[in-house]
């Protein structure tokens, strides 16, 4: 299931990361989307980088259905990752 750690950043751009397993990937970078704060989204796979997606007020709509749709083909290959959100200080 899903862990959040408590280290995080204070400061601008506040940080989080959230262990999930491969078959929760999808659903959970949806309701991080769409809590409306969230800046950058960054999938790790043993602390490797796959892939990243830069959030900017606008873009959230039809441009990001097709890095969802590539996350859900990763997500089937992987059983453990992590997702790093950054915050923006506004919710």
């Amino acid at each position: 299931m899903t862990q959040s750690n408590p280290n995080m950043n204070q400061g601008p751009g506040n940080q989080q990361e959230y262990e999930v397993s491969g078959s929760n990937l999808v659903e959970k970078v949806k309701e991080l989307i769409h809590e409306g704060n969230v800046r950058d989204v960054i999938i790790k796979h043993e602390g490797k980088a796959i892939i990243h997606f830069p959030l900017t007020v606008g873009v959230v709509g039809a441009l990001i259905v097709p890095q969802l749709a590539a996350l859900g083909a990763i997500s089937a290959l992987l059983t453990h990752c992590t997702i790093e959100v950054v915050r923006t200080d506004q919710p």
